[in-house]
């Protein structure tokens, strides 16, 4: 009886054999995973939110009577630096004429004392007002942030302002031609301070300052 090579004997010894009921696995190439493409990672996926972002709002745009009181507020600011201008370029013919003033209300004073007092009355008319319009100019400022609250502050401080042109026409309004100069340049800034006012309270302007709560 022919006996088999010793390299094949050695392979059925060393070979487990398969389990009982199954076929034994015919020896075939050797499968290979399947490979990826090279490159870099992809990135992480973000993560499930709980929050969504904020809608944008669209401002609204600015109406015709907002802007027309803006203008005329504007001018009747620069109406009133004007009388504050020509009053401080004139600044000593006010002060002597002050001068005349005080010592008539109050005869035999001191050259100094009357000196300081004219000074006191004319600087301090001049701050006055100045304040006045700087309040106007800020008030201004914060309605043009849509801040609909800021118009009924508005209304006091023009009567406070009429009520600081009445007491310093006496110190500030010079003698002669140049007294209706200034009085219609008052004139002129009360009255588009006033119209300027009743366009802030016109239905679209309303209607625009509202629109900034509903945003």
């Amino acid at each position: 009886m022919a006996s088999e090579p010793d390299g094949e004997q050695q392979l059925r010894t060393t070979r487990p054999a398969p389990p009982s009921g199954e076929p034994a696995a015919s020896p075939g190439p050797a499968q290979h995973a399947p490979s990826r493409p090279s490159g870099p990672p992809a990135p992480p996926r973000p993560g499930l939110s709980h929050y969504s972002p904020a809608p944008i709002v669209v401002a609204p745009p600015t109406p015709r009577s907002i802007r027309a009181a803006g203008t005329l507020w504007v001018f009747s600011f620069v109406a009133g630096f004007a009388v504050l201008a020509g009053s401080f370029l004139t600044r000593d013919s006010h002060l002597e004429r002050l001068r005349a003033v005080v010592d008539g209300m109050a005869p035999g004073g001191d050259a100094d004392a009357l000196t300081a007092a004219s000074a006191i009355v004319f600087w301090g008319s001049m701050g006055a007002m100045l304040l006045v319009i700087l309040l106007e100019a800020a008030a201004l400022a914060i309605l043009n942030g849509r801040q609909g609250w800021v118009r009924w502050l508005m209304i006091p401080l023009l009567l406070v302002h009429v009520g600081t042109v009445l007491v310093a026409e006496a110190f500030l309004v010079p003698e002669g031609d140049g007294g209706s100069y200034v009085w219609l340049l008052w004139g002129a800034q009360m009255l588009m301070a006033f119209v300027g006012l009743v366009l802030l309270f016109m239905p679209a302007s309303n209607a625009w300052l509202r629109s900034r709560k509903q945003g």
